[in-house]
């Protein structure tokens, strides 16, 4: 059985250094309650600001090397896959991405978001992929924020074998209530749990929400935080998910199109 988690705490706009040691505590507090697999929020690496957003971000080869080094120490030591939600920059652009940590010390960027909010769009490029890792019999996709606001988003994932859902999100104080529809509906609507990690703190001079959770596939919550620095977890029950989906069957019944709409 794969234990998944969601991890929040505060990052420091354009702090690196500061923000990998937060988020390397993070993954050994996941690892210590014994998550195979935990997600971190959107942008944790920077920190969520436009005024980072448009200096210097880090590049793959960053990623790489020494500075993700806190972060393979813990997901090395605890033996756990840590993806953490950081801004990359690749040539003459730029993508909101999620870099994946193995328990070997490998750094990959599987998944880039695909759908922009606000002035995100003009920092960065959408995405051109979906993306999954597996964990053991588990496949998971991967979600970063606005994208979780797009029901097909999920249900993509869902149609391509997955049991799982991990959304990397900054949601803004204000949000609450779409931040905990939104990902309750996508549990509800794919049969499907859903790990939702959000940024917590002040960052750019905003406040953000935190919220993270474990939504069942009933939609029903099995762990949340407030506002606090924290990790939620929950045990990926397979059998579940496939009763779930037995009974209802919504992902089996997708229709690709309604046909032309006709006004009476």
């Amino acid at each position: 059985m794969t234990r998944i988690a969601a991890a929040q705490g505060e990052a420091v706009a354009g702090d690196l250094v500061a923000n990998v040691r937060t988020a390397a505590r993070l993954v050994d507090r996941a690892a210590g309650e014994g998550a195979d697999v935990v997600v971190l929020p959107e942008a944790f690496l920077t920190g969520y600001a436009a005024s980072v957003f448009a200096g210097p971000l880090p590049t793959p080869a960053d990623l790489a090397g020494p500075l993700l080094d806190p972060v393979r120490d813990a997901a090395r030591t605890g033996g756990v896959v840590a993806l953490v939600g950081t801004p990359v920059a690749r040539g003459a652009v730029a993508t909101l991405s999620l870099a994946m940590v193995a328990p070997d010390g490998t750094v990959s960027v599987p998944y880039d978001k695909q759908h922009l909010d606000g002035e995100e769009k003009e920092h960065f490029v959408v995405g051109d992929h979906g993306a999954s890792v597996r964990m053991g019999e588990a496949e998971l996709g991967l979600s970063i924020c606005y994208d979780g606001c797009f029901p097909e988003h999920a249900a993509a994932a869902a149609r391509d074998g997955a049991v799982g859902y991990l959304a990397s999100a900054a949601y803004f104080v204000g949000g609450e209530h779409r931040r905990d529809l939104y990902y309750a509906a996508r549990a509800l609507e794919n049969g499907m749990y859903v790990a939702f990690a959000g940024l917590t703190g002040r960052c750019g001079g905003r406040d953000l929400s935190g919220g993270s959770a474990i939504y069942d596939p009933e939609g029903r919550v099995l762990d949340r935080l407030g506002r606090e620095e924290g990790v939620v977890v929950a045990d990926l029950d397979g059998e579940l998910v496939a009763g779930t989906r037995r009974t209802h069957t919504m992902v089996t019944d997708h229709r690709t199109s309604l046909g032309p709409r006709r006004r009476a």
